[in-house]
């Protein structure tokens, strides 16, 4: 009747036993994967054409690919397909491929910035994108009490809503996209002749006209001697005639 009992004892002995050792040999849990940047957009829905444009432009796969290396981070403004849509019919499409990429790139910024941060930066805030000179477009932040508006100069928006927020990665939502000046700016008309220009050229014609208008006038007042001279010649001829007479 006692073994009963010891065999209990023995039985959970080896349980625990066999539990231990397990224990010791699992392998690890595996590490999380590495930070997926355009997930965070495809999870959330609405950034259809921004991940569009991420991926003709090989933007998306520049920020991923530095995402593992960078010591500053990154902070991105992914306008929606509303913000998109909202845009003038054709104005995307008259940009070329590496004006394209240029406007991604400013809603990239080289920095993570918390929504804290970005209400206290020192305008204007240096973006991705360059212009042809090699001068970076920069965008201007205002807010309050984590209420923090953008501006590119041509577009102001409200930075509402935080789809990441964790070093080395900021993904902000906007409702309008970002579009710098630089690229938008209005092509210059043709220079027009400038009043001193035009007012030599009308002197020249003048000058032109008056020397070409003087060849006749010249011709005409030798005419008019000629006329003279003969009218002398006769009187003097009268004159010697009646003087004969006499």
């Amino acid at each position: 009747m006692a073994s009963a009992p010891v065999s209990s004892i023995v039985l959970s002995v080896f349980l625990v036993f066999i539990a231990t050792v397990s224990a010791q040999t699992a392998p690890a849990p595996a590490p999380s994967g590495p930070l997926n940047f355009t997930a965070i957009l495809d999870k959330n829905g609405q950034y259809t054409y921004f991940l569009r444009f991420l991926a003709d432009t090989q933007v998306g796969s520049q920020v991923q690919n530095q995402l593992n290396t960078t010591s500053e981070g990154f902070t991105v403004f992914a306008p929606t397909d509303n913000a998109f849509n909202n845009l003038k019919p054709g104005l995307i499409n008259s940009l070329d491929p590496q004006k394209k990429v240029q406007l991604v790139l400013y809603h990239v910024l080289p920095k993570y910035y918390s929504l804290n941060d970005l209400q206290f930066v020192s305008n204007p805030v240096r973006t991705q994108a360059t212009s042809q000179n090699g001068a970076s477009f920069g965008l201007n932040f205002t807010g309050q009490n984590n209420q923090v508006n953008v501006s590119s100069g041509m577009v102001e928006t409200l930075v509402n809503n935080a789809l990441y927020q964790k070093k080395p990665l900021a993904v902000y939502q906007v409702d309008k996209v970002l579009l710098p000046e630089g690229l938008f700016e209005a092509n210059s008309p043709a220079a027009a002749p400038s009043p001193a220009t035009k007012k030599a050229s009308g002197s020249k014609s003048n000058s032109t006209a008056s020397s070409t208008a003087g060849e006749p006038a010249a011709a005409d007042n030798s005419g008019s001697m000629g006329r003279n001279m003969g009218m002398g010649l006769v009187l003097v001829l009268a004159l010697a005639c009646m003087g004969f007479l006499s």
